[in-house]
């Protein structure tokens, strides 16, 4: 550990999340982890990290943060609005913080989860093998203010700052979804249907998403006497009331609703950080295509690390723009990057 983390205020529901606690559905534990596991991994392009490393998950709204070593952070997922000490950061970009300087996040301009992530990662007291908390388990909590997380120190701080185009996701669009063990139990005409309809989000969280539509409800032919088994992230689950629930990092492991599908986990991130009123389609897709689409996360971080480009600042977020010499492609000579 090499400093710290102060938080001075925070939003009602901001926690530290890595990439979760895989291998213990047998004991009853679902991997958790950030909701939106993209984020992290733009995070890790953004910092050079080789994987993404524990950051802060904030849901809907960010807060206020003091760092106590100059550091480099990354914002990423859902854009909400920051300032280091009254000036304006871009998102999905990286920043050096100075030593003592006050990092105001706001709420979500659009999307869900917003991530703050610093150069060397978050440094809590693991359990069963992650800093994640799961709250559905009982493991670790919602950050409250006052609250000091240990840093470890960044490797490169002086590295240049750099910002990502991400793929979109945060205006709704369509998931692809394949077959899955109980998809069956659904008539053809009742899939068809399914596949035909948008749906609108109505409420959700780290557990899920809770989907709404015009029309009957979806309901499987015979599942009267089903037995529960194992859910995973991804899978679409039918209500007793024929209402669709899509479930997320900190969904149970075992559940007795009928599975329509499993979500992609490429287009899981559409999920996670679909809002209120977003408008969600499906598309049942074969397993050789889901294959292609679909590369596991360990293929994730490389692409995403070419696609990052040196950070150029607005002109209007620099606040001494008059004491830059900017004719003749000539400056100042003391600039330092942002």
């Amino acid at each position: 550990m090499s400093g710290w983390l102060d938080i001075l205020s925070i939003g009602p529901s901001v926690t530290v999340q890595d990439l979760g606690r895989p291998g213990h559905l047998a004991q009853g534990l679902s991997p958790g982890g950030a909701t939106d596991r993209r984020a992290i991994y733009e995070a890790a392009a953004l910092l050079g990290q080789a994987t993404p490393r524990a950051c802060l998950e904030m849901a809907g709204m960010g807060g206020r943060f003091r760092l106590t070593l100059d550091t480099r952070i990354a914002l990423t997922g859902a854009p909400m609005r920051a300032l280091l000490e009254g000036e304006a950061l871009r998102w999905n970009a990286s920043h050096l913080l100075p030593a003592g300087s006050v990092l105001d996040i706001g709420a979500c301009e659009s999307g869900a989860f917003g991530y703050l992530s610093v150069g060397g990662g978050l440094a809590c007291t693991p359990l069963i093998g992650a800093q994640s908390a799961h709250l559905a388990a009982g493991i670790g909590h919602r950050l409250q203010p006052a609250d000091r997380l240990p840093l470890l120190a960044d490797p490169t701080p002086d590295a240049p700052c750099l910002a990502l185009t991400p793929e979109p996701r945060l205006s709704g669009g369509t998931l692809r979804v394949i077959p899955g063990p109980q998809t069956a139990l659904f008539s053809a005409d009742e899939r068809a249907r399914f596949f035909a309809t948008a749906f609108t989000v109505t409420r959700g969280n780290r557990q899920g998403v809770t989907l709404a539509h015009s029309g009957a409800p979806f309901a499987p032919e015979a599942a009267g006497s089903l037995v529960s088994d194992l859910i995973t992230s991804g899978d679409i689950q039918m209500t007793g009331a024929g209402v669709p629930m899509v479930l997320l990092a900190e969904c149970q492991t075992v559940g007795g609703y009928p599975r329509l599908g499993t979500i992609l986990p490429v287009d899981l991130p559409i999920l996670a950080q679909a809002s209120p009123g977003t408008t969600l389609r499906f598309r049942e897709i074969g397993l050789p295509e889901a294959e292609a689409a679909s590369p596991p996360e360990s293929q994730w971080l490389a692409p995403l690390r070419r696609a990052c480009q040196p950070l150029i600042r607005s002109p209007h977020d620099i606040a001494d723009l008059l004491g830059y010499q900017l004719i003749s492609g000539m400056v100042r000579g003391d600039e330092e990057g942002t």
